[in-house]
């Protein structure tokens, strides 16, 4: 598993989003990741091949080898992969899915209310593994 591709697709205009990428960034020491908004066109492509048979995601996706993890998944698949204590939050895997993603989604629901909208997508392109063609929106 340590050695497959990841790329977290992340929302670029919610503050929320941009922050929350920023602190896996600094916590990516070994570069186990490579970063992509939703709204580059290389997002957008991979949205579309998840999208196949899934919900459209708008906030958080992890795509790790041929599988795309969303929502509470996808924040607990990427935290599992970091150091220092970050993988103890795998525990709450053990919580049914449907109950950790009504928290999930409340919290999106409310992220831009909450923690503002950027006037521009976030891209942190002084990051060595984030992709860098994005389009803007």
């Amino acid at each position: 598993m340590q050695n497959k591709q990841a790329v977290i697709l992340y929302d670029g205009y919610c503050e929320l989003c941009s922050r929350s990428l920023q602190f896996v960034i600094r916590r990516d020491r070994e570069n186990k990741f490579t970063y992509l908004s939703l709204q580059s066109e290389q997002g957008a492509a991979l949205i579309s091949e998840m999208a196949k048979d899934k919900q459209y995601a708008d906030s958080i996706v992890y795509h790790e080898g041929e599988n795309f993890y969303q929502r509470s998944t996808a924040v607990l698949k990427i935290l599992r992969r970091l150091k220092r204590g970050w993988q103890f939050f795998y525990v709450f895997m053990l919580v049914p899915r449907f109950l950790r993603d009504l928290v999930y989604d409340f919290i999106a629901k409310n992220r831009y209310a909450w923690f503002g909208r950027r006037n521009e997508c976030y891209i942190p392109e002084h990051h060595p593994r984030h992709l860098k063609k994005q389009s803007s929106a």
